[in-house]
């Protein structure tokens, strides 16, 4: 196998990928084994058929892209580390010659990690971010706990109130007619909820168990049913039940339910110094996002588009194995949202911009810096690694290839590397 490097414009490059004639013919002969059961040809019982047989009744591309798909993966694969290029984009893939008999070449248009010119990043100023914690946000907080901690209480004897919890039945109306999907029984409702359509919740503010009241509503113009947009309705409603929330006293026994502590006064204190550390996480994290954007600012690179898209798949593809792990398929979360991939791609663009971005700069702090992780950096993150796979940090240094050694330690470095330019930096 052999690669030639072309540069392009943009940080782009080709490779043009050669493999020797023996290498094609080795893959067409597995493309046959793996393809002959399904290949049928009178007086040949099935899977008998020669290879020659089957290449002259249908010709000799008929295993040519089997051939192409078994040799391409692992021939780029060799390139890319035979070119020693740093690629930064997955590869287009044109064949540009497949026949029996001679090489197989095929190239692979690729971005390349582009050249950056740095920035200042030492002494960037940045604003200082208020940590204080205030007695209303503490009261906040308790209160949202007090509200986890509510009971739900039936109410039998007034009418709806703003905050209630209902059930009730409805039907809609248009213009007389009830419509598809327009009618609900034994319905929950919070009012104030903004579950329904605007206007909905506050019209039953008043109403009465077992009476019905009438709801006067207007469909939004961008409501998803195409025959209701901007459409007047009327919806006849029956309120079954009313529920209300009863919040716990604050006092030294509602602490000891929801603490460890045993007074008002111990919580509280507990509260404010969980909030305390909070924000200052938040503003450590807020400091290092505002450097490095000025950083960023302050440099200049173009990022080829390759990369950029290369960088947005990978985003909607770590997205969709999150949602998976919530039982939860992409195409799922596509019809349900009534999103699609590609409009997802482009969501995801201006973050996926930002990312690489920050990343490069960090490449170069570190280049600039001779930054580099430590032995016991190293070590360190592979006891990590460990204990999120409840696996022996021996056992998972023997499962790590070598590429995945050298990126772990590079993300050590860049690490590193946001951690000295935030040092560096200073609050105004």
């Amino acid at each position: 196998m052999s690669v030639q490097v072309e540069k392009l414009e943009n940080s782009m490059a080709k490779l043009t990928i050669e493999a020797s004639a023996d290498e094609l013919e080795k893959a067409l002969q597995n493309a046959y084994l793996k393809n002959k059961n399904k290949i049928s040809i009178p007086g040949f019982r099935k899977g008998k058929v020669p290879r020659q047989m089957i290449e002259k009744m249908y010709g000799p591309a008929i295993f040519y892209e089997d051939a192409a798909n078994e040799i391409i993966p692992e021939a780029y694969e060799k390139a890319v580390e035979e070119c020693g290029e740093d690629i930064v984009s997955s590869p287009e893939i044109d064949v540009t010659q497949i026949e029996k008999g001679k090489p197989f070449i095929f190239t692979a248009l690729v971005a390349l990690k582009p050249e950056i010119k740095l920035g200042k990043y030492k002494g960037v100023k940045v604003d200082k971010a208020d940590v204080t914690v205030t007695d209303e946000e503490v009261d906040a907080e308790i209160n949202k706990e007090r509200e986890n901690n509510a009971r739900n209480i039936e109410v039998t004897d007034r009418a709806v109130k703003d905050g209630d919890m209902t059930v009730l039945d409805f039907e809609g109306f248009v213009d007389g007619v009830a419509f598809e999907g327009g009618k609900g029984e034994n319905y929950p409702l919070t009012i104030g909820s903004g579950a329904f359509i605007p206007g909905f919740e506050e019209q039953l503010v008043g109403a009465e168990i077992g009476k019905e009241v009438e709801v006067n509503v207007t469909f939004p113009e961008d409501y998803q049913a195409e025959e209701l947009k901007g459409k007047a309705a009327t919806f006849k409603c029956t309120v079954k039940e009313i529920k209300e929330k009863e919040l716990p006293e604050l006092d030294d026994e509602f602490a000891s339910e929801v603490s460890e502590f045993e007074t008002l006064a111990e919580y509280k204190a507990d509260v404010k110094t969980k909030l305390s550390e909070k924000k200052e996480k938040e503003a450590k994290d807020a400091k290092e996002a505002a450097v490095i954007e000025a950083i960023v600012n302050d440099s200049e690179m173009e990022i080829p588009e390759a990369m950029l898209k290369t960088q947005q798949k990978q985003m909607v593809d770590e997205f969709a194995q999150r949602i998976q792990m919530q039982g939860l398929s992409i195409d799922q979360y596509f019809q349900f949202t009534g999103t699609t991939y590609d409009k997802m791609i482009e969501q995801v663009k201006p973050q996926a911009e930002k990312r690489i971005k920050s990343r490069l700069v960090l490449e170069a702090v570190v280049k600039a810096e001779n930054i580099a992780a430590s032995d016991e950096d190293y070590e360190e993150e592979l006891k990590t690694m460990a204990e999120a796979y409840q696996m022996e940090v021996e056992k998972v240094k023997e499962l790590l290839p070598e590429k995945s050694v050298a990126q772990i330690k590079e993300d050590i470095a860049v690490r590193k590397a946001a951690e000295f330019v935030v040092e560096n930096a200073k609050e105004k």
